[in-house]
This record gives structure tokens, sequence and C-alpha cells, in this order.
């Protein structure tokens, strides 16, 4: 059964998912635009722990992302550039080509605190320049869930008419 969607969300009274993943990245952090009723627009607030990254350095071909620091210092890699970042910042990253990589690193002793806001495409395509890897995934609008999502490398592509009947 799907929750009533509510205009106002209180940061404070969402639970937060705590995740790890090797020695660099950890976060505290949850999606909440469907809480707020969107559908075409995801929100989440996270908290990344002192000298941890939330996400792999990765660009997006379709979607754009926003993020707003709310607490924090850290670097905003961005393509082949860096920026300090802290409370008030406001960082963009375009859609595009690993010109447009981006993550966060909190380089503070305190937790990174902040907003992200992003488009929802139906169709994304992510590269991942640090792993050599990408994304492909599709949902259906309105639905978080990916209806189709695959993470690889280029080395495994194969040709197109590869196990097809009579070809």
């Amino acid at each position: 059964m799907k929750t009533k969607a509510s205009p106002v969300i209180r940061p404070g009274n969402l639970e937060l998912e705590h995740w790890r993943q090797g020695s660099f990245f950890e976060s505290r952090d949850v999606s909440f635009g469907a809480h707020l009723g969107l559908t075409n627009l995801g929100i989440g607030y996270g908290e990344v722990p002192a000298g941890k990254a939330g996400c792999p350095f990765h660009n997006h071909h379709v979607e754009e992302e926003l993020f707003i620091i709310l607490e924090g210092e850290g670097t905003y890699r961005f393509g082949n550039e860096r920026y300090e970042v802290g409370p008030g910042d406001i960082l963009g990253a375009p859609a595009g080509g690993p010109e447009t990589a981006h993550h966060l690193i909190n380089t503070g002793s305190e937790p990174l605190k902040y907003l992200s806001i992003s488009t929802m495409a139906a169709t994304e395509i992510c590269e991942y320049p640090d792993s050599g890897k990408f994304l492909a995934k599709t949902r259906i609008p309105g639905e978080a869930k990916a209806r189709f999502r695959y993470i690889g490398r280029t080395e495994s592509a194969v040709d197109y008419w590869d196990g097809e009947p009579g070809a």
C-alpha cells in the first residue's frame, strides 16, 4: 500500500540509512522526493563522516544534480578540478561526459551534511571514470526502483547480432 504524500518534510524526522563500502565510502542518507509527492525530482539528505565520500566519482549523461551544503567542510571534485566547499555553497552537476564527473569528499572533522536534488530521467547512463565502469538503467516514472539496471565495462560488450536466432 502506498503512503500518502505530504507537501512538508521535517528532515529531523526522517530515518537515515547508514551504509559503508570499503575504507573510503560511507554515509547516512535518505531519499524523500516521493514522500513529497514528487515523481520526476529526486531529493535526498546525506551525512558523510570525516575523511569519507558518499559515492564514487561519476557523471550522468541525462540527469542533472544540485547539492546544497548545510554543515561541514569538503572538497567537491568536479571534472579535473577540486573546489573547497562549506555551509551555504550550492554545487551544480550538469549532464555530460567525464568533464562533469563529480563527488563530494568530507575533508573536515565533523559530518558533511547536504541536500541533493536531481532530475529523475526514465533512462540514464552514468560513467565512473576512476574505475572504467558504466551504469545503464531505466525506471517507470513515479517509481523509485529501476526496471532495468546494468553495471559493466565496455570490454564486456557483444556484437549487436550476438545470440540472435538465425543470425
